[in-house]
Formats: C-alpha cells, structure tokens, sequence
C-alpha cells in the first residue's frame, strides 16, 4: 500500500513537536541553543544512515521508521526558524530542508539509497558548517 505525501507529512507533523522533546529529555544538559541544533542534524544523520541499511536489507517497516525519525527532526529544523525578518537565512533553510523531506519521501518510496546520500551528504555539509560558525564544544 502506496503512501500518499499528505499521510506522509501528517505523520512528520505528528513527530515534528516530538523530536525536540525527544532531544530535550534524553539531554538534560544541553547548553544551548546551538548545541540543540548540532544534535539535531547528528539525529537526522544517524537515522539517515539506518533507514539506508534498511533499504539494503529490504525492511520496509525499518525503513518508514527511521525516515519518519528524520522527517521528523526536519519538521522540528523547521519550526524553530526565525521567519520573522524577510530575507534571512531562515528562508533559505526552510526550502532546503523542505526539499531534503522531499528527498526522503522520495528514497522511501523508491527505496533509493542515491537519494538518501544526497539528503545525508546536505546535513554532514549543514553540521560542518554549524560546527565552525557556532564554535560549539564537541
């Protein structure tokens, strides 16, 4: 049975508001901000990697798990944009991390590891530069 992308974005809403809670809880001591958003992408290429090795080993009840989990994150990335100030970076992000839930919906239902390296190698990009940007301790 066939997914349709409103069902599929129903489901990350469900799980946006969750990854940040998720994170929260398993890390009481964050410091900030910008180390919540360092463990934000981590989450997205941890669960990014097995939803990979669930489209090599053919699991699809893994696979949907775990691109859910990314989605998820994604949808979180998203909502706590600062969409407030017209040309920020903000609006930037929030295309292309629309596009990378694009991606994943796309892998899930073609089962395409090609696409799941692309949305991986954008977030690895993401990381590194948040990384240097914020200066976050590691």
């Amino acid at each position: 049975m066939k997914e349709s992308n409103k069902d599929s974005q129903k489901g990350s809403e469900m799980y946006g508001t969750a990854a940040h809670n998720i994170y929260a809880q398993n890390n009481v001591g964050i410091e900030s901000q910008a180390k919540l958003i360092e463990m934000l992408y981590e989450g997205v290429l941890r669960f990014n990697a097995q939803a990979k090795k669930s489209i090599k080993d053919r699991n699809v009840e893994k696979r949907v798990y775990w691109i859910n989990r990314s989605t998820a994150i994604i949808t979180e990335l998203i909502s706590i944009l600062d969409m407030d100030k017209p040309g920020d970076i903000s609006e930037y992000l929030e295309g292309l991390y629309n596009y990378e839930i694009q991606l994943l919906v796309e892998a899930g239902s073609e089962n395409s590891i090609e696409k799941m390296d692309e949305c991986s190698n954008v977030f690895k990009t993401l990381l590194d530069t948040w990384r240097e940007i914020t200066d976050v301790d590691h």
